[in-house]
């Protein structure tokens, strides 16, 4: 049946929909343009740089709830293209190739993260101008990937907030303070929470408290990809 697909919808460049002579994620034109996360980078938020005990100056000065932190692509070139289409162009159907990718990508991190994945949700006004909710459908294909359960029921947004982009850290915090709610399932279970991007990680420290809070163990952040910081 897999092979009677890959007849009808064969793989194609995540980036640019190129057909693939066989399975993969990019294209010859793609695949130089996608950024690995480099080593060293910080053993808590991944910020890439050496840093004293490994860990970086935003990170000594306001450490954040979760344990760690982790992105196998920097947010940048065929990386942040195909992320761009996932999200703002109407392609759902890159949750499969994306879940993979993220999935074999971080492979060595999930050994670490060994629980539950839980899915940084959209408020359901966003999600209802999108359509879909980009960073569950990746972590539907992700723990198909893992064979790990999945709970999108764990965390729910009822806080609408404003866009994130443009804003600087301290409007970032405030933005989406108090933004989420746990289920009391959580109690007891360590938690990987999945989304697309980790920027400056505000959502995902308010997440995590929430998470926490309700009686969450452990908290680990991971995303497909990972934007830069100006450090303090």
């Amino acid at each position: 049946m897999e092979g009677l697909l890959e007849l009808v919808y064969p793989p194609a460049c995540v980036a640019c929909d190129e057909v693939l002579p066989g399975p993969g994620f990019f294209c010859d034109e793609c695949a130089p343009l996608v950024l690995e996360t480099p080593a060293p980078h910080c053993r808590r938020c991944a910020e890439p740089g050496a840093f004293p005990r490994a860990t970086c100056p935003r990170c000594e000065s306001r450490p954040p709830p979760f344990t760690r932190a982790f992105a196998p692509f920097e947010h940048d070139g065929a990386v942040a293209k195909a992320i761009h289409r996932f999200k703002y162009e109407q392609r759902p159907d890159l949750a499969r190739p994306l879940g993979s990718l993220l999935g074999k990508s971080a492979a060595a991190f999930l050994k670490d993260a060994a629980g539950p994945l839980v899915p940084l949700p959209l408020h359901t006004g966003r999600f209802r101008e999108r359509g879909y909710d980009q960073a569950t459908l990746l972590t539907v294909e992700l723990g198909q990937v893992l064979k790990r359960p999945v709970h999108d029921e764990w965390l729910e947004r009822t806080r609408a907030t404003e866009r994130q982009v443009g804003l600087h850290e301290d409007a970032r915090d405030a933005n989406v303070r108090g933004a989420f709610t746990a289920s009391p399932a959580v109690r007891g279970h360590e938690v990987v929470l999945v989304d697309d991007v980790y920027t400056t990680g505000s959502t995902a420290s308010e997440a995590s408290r929430t998470l926490l809070a309700a009686g969450a163990t452990r908290i680990f952040i991971l995303t497909l990809a990972r934007a830069r910081r100006e450090l303090m």
